[in-house]
C-alpha cells in the first residue's frame, strides 16, 4: 500500500543529472524548438507577402494578432488542462493542434485562409511555452534549476537564427508555403517520440495520484540508478500534502503578488519580441530595403537569441534571478535608444545583435526560470498560463499599434514605447519581486495554511 506522502520534490530534486534528465530536455526542446520557428518564420514571410503583393501592412497586424488571439486562449487552456489533467495531456495536444494547423496554412489560398489557419495554429503555440518550462522545472533538482532551464530556452531560441536563416534560403526560392510544411512534418514526429516521456510525479503527487507518482518516481530512479550514479538520500518531507487549490489562489495574498510581477514582466517581454524583433523584416522592406537585403540583416540580429540565452543559462544561479531581470531590463533600455541612430550596416546590425541578445537573457530569465518558479505545484501550470495569457492579450493589440505609431514616428517611436514597457517591468520586479536562485520549489511555494480555513484554497 502506497503511503500518503510519495515525497517526489525531494527525490528528484536529490537525483544526479544522468540519461534521464537529457532526454527529458530533448523531448521538451523538441517541441519547444519548433513552436518558436513557427512563431518567428512569421517575420520573413510577412516581409515577403508585401513585397509579393499578397498581403499589406493592415493584413500582416491581422495575421500577428490572430496568431496571438489563439495563443491567449492557448496559454489560458494550458494552464487549466495542465493542472487538471497533467502535463503529458496538454503537451501532446497542443503539438499536435500548431502541426495540422501548419499544414493547412501551407495550403492557403489566399490571406484570409492564412490568418484563420495561423489563429488555431496559436492555440497549439500558446499552450507549448507553458507547459514546455513548468515541466522542465519540476523534473530539475534546484542546484542546477538555472543552467536546465535557460538552456532549454537556448536550445528553444536557436530558432530565431535558424527560422530567419531558413527563410533566407528558402522564401527568395521555393516560397513562404514550405516554412509551414517544415514545422508540421517537424510537431508529428516531435508528437510521436514524446508518447514516451513520463508525466510529472510532482503533478501526480499534488493530485493526491501517490500510487502512480510512487510508480513514476521509481521508473526514474531505476533508469538514473541504470547509468551508474549513487542515488542520495532524499531529504525527508516536513510538510503535509497541500489542499487543492483553485483559481482563484493566484489572487490570494500570498499569491497575488508574484501573480502581478509574472504578469507585468510578460506583458513587457512579449510586447517587445513581438513588437518589434518580429517586425524587423517588415521595417527594413518598409524602408526600402530588398527582401533578401532584409532576411539577410535579421538573420545577424537573430543570433543574439540562442547567445543570450546561453548568457542566461551561464547567469542564473550567479547572479539570481531578480538582480539578472533588473539589471539586463535597464540595459535593453539602453540599447534600444541607441537602435533608431544606427544608420551604418554596421552599427545597425552590432547594436540590432546586442539588444537581441540582451531580450533572450531576459526570456531565459523569466519564461524559463523565475514564471514558473514563483507558483505552487498545486497551480503552477494556471499560474505559469495566466501570466502567460495576460502577456498574450497585450500582443493581440500590439501589431496595430505598432502600424500606427511607425506610420506616425517611425522606428523611433517604436522603441520609445518598447522601452516604456521594460521600465514598467523593472520597477515592479524591483519593488514586489522575490529572490528563487537554487531553491527547492516546495521552499519557494508559501505555505497555504493560513488561508485554508477561509477557503481561499478550496476547491470552487
Amino acid at each position: 500500500m502506497a503511503s500518503a506522502t510519495v515525497n517526489a520534490g525531494a527525490r528528484l530534486d536529490r537525483l544526479p543529472v544522468s540519461k534521464f534528465h537529457w532526454r527529458v530536455l530533448g523531448l521538451i526542446a523538441g517541441g519547444m524548438f519548433l513552436d518558436a520557428f513557427e512563431i518567428y518564420l512569421a517575420g520573413g514571410v510577412l516581409g515577403a507577402l508585401v513585397k509579393s503583393g499578397w498581403s499589406d501592412l493592415a493584413r500582416n497586424a491581422q495575421f500577428i494578432s490572430m496568431t496571438f488571439a489563439g495563443m491567449v486562449v492557448g496559454a489560458w487552456l494550458a494552464g487549466v488542462l495542465g493542472d487538471r489533467y497533467g502535463r503529458r495531456f496538454s503537451y501532446q495536444a497542443n503539438l499536435l493542434i500548431f502541426g495540422l494547423a501548419s499544414f493547412a496554412a501551407a495550403a492557403a489560398p489566399s490571406m484570409t485562409w492564412l490568418i484563420a489557419a495561423r489563429f488555431v495554429m496559436g492555440l497549439g503555440l500558446g499552450a507549448e511555452i507553458v507547459v514546455g518550462y513548468v515541466t522542465m522545472t519540476e523534473f530539475v533538482p534546484p542546484r542546477q534549476r538555472a543552467k536546465w532551464g535557460a538552456g532549454l530556452s537556448a536550445l528553444t531560441n536557436t530558432a530565431l537564427f535558424i527560422s530567419s536563416f531558413a527563410g533566407f534560403l528558402i522564401i527568395p526560392t521555393a516560397g513562404w508555403r514550405w516554412m509551414f510544411v517544415i514545422v508540421g512534418v517537424g510537431a508529428l514526429f516531435v508528437w510521436y517520440l514524446r508518447k514516451a516521456m513520463p508525466e510529472s510525479p510532482r503533478w501526480l503527487e499534488s493530485r493526491g495520484r501517490t500510487v502512480e507518482a510512487e510508480a513514476v518516481m521509481r521508473d526514474i530512479e531505476t533508469e538514473v540508478a541504470r547509468s551508474g550514479a549513487i542515488l542520495p538520500v532524499a531529504e525527508p518531507s516536513t510538510s503535509a500534502p497541500a489542499p487543492e487549490r483553485s483559481f482563484t489562489a493566484l489572487f490570494s495574498k500570498q499569491l497575488i503578488t508574484r501573480t502581478i510581477v509574472g504578469s507585468v514582466m510578460l506583458v513587457a517581454l512579449n510586447t517587445v519580441i513581438y513588437g518589434f524583433v518580429a517586425w524587423v523584416p517588415t521595417f527594413l522592406v518598409k524602408q526600402g530595403m530588398s527582401v533578401v537585403s532584409s532576411l539577410g540583416f535579421t538573420t545577424l540580429m537573430s543570433l543574439g537569441g540562442p547567445v543570450g540565452a546561453l548568457i542566461g543559462m551561464w547567469l542564473g544561479d550567479r547572479i539570481g534571478r531578480k538582480r539578472g531581470i533588473i539589471a539586463f531590463s535597464v540595459l535593453a533600455m539602453l540599447l534600444g535608444i541607441l537602435y533608431p541612430y544606427s544608420s551604418d550596416p554596421i552599427f545597425l546590425s552590432s547594436v540590432g545583435f546586442g539588444l537581441v541578445t540582451v531580450l533572450y537573457i531576459l526570456v531565459a530569465f523569466t519564461f524559463a526560470l523565475y514564471v514558473p518558479e514563483l507558483f505552487p505545484t498545486e497551480v503552477r501550470m494556471r499560474g505559469a498560463g495566466f501570466c502567460n495569457t495576460i502577456g498574450r492579450m497585450m500582443t493581440i493589440v500590439t501589431p496595430y499599434m505598432v502600424v500606427a505609431i511607425f506610420g506616425a514616428y517611425g522606428i523611433g517611436g517604436v522603441i520609445a514605447l518598447m522601452v516604456a514597457f521594460l521600465a514598467v517591468a523593472t520597477l515592479v520586479v524591483a519593488v514586489l519581486g522575490i529572490e528563487t536562485k537554487q531553491k527547492p520549489l516546495e521552499a519557494i511555494a508559501p505555505s497555504p495554511a493560513a488561508n485554508v480555513s477561509a477557503g481561499t484554497f478550496k476547491v470552487a
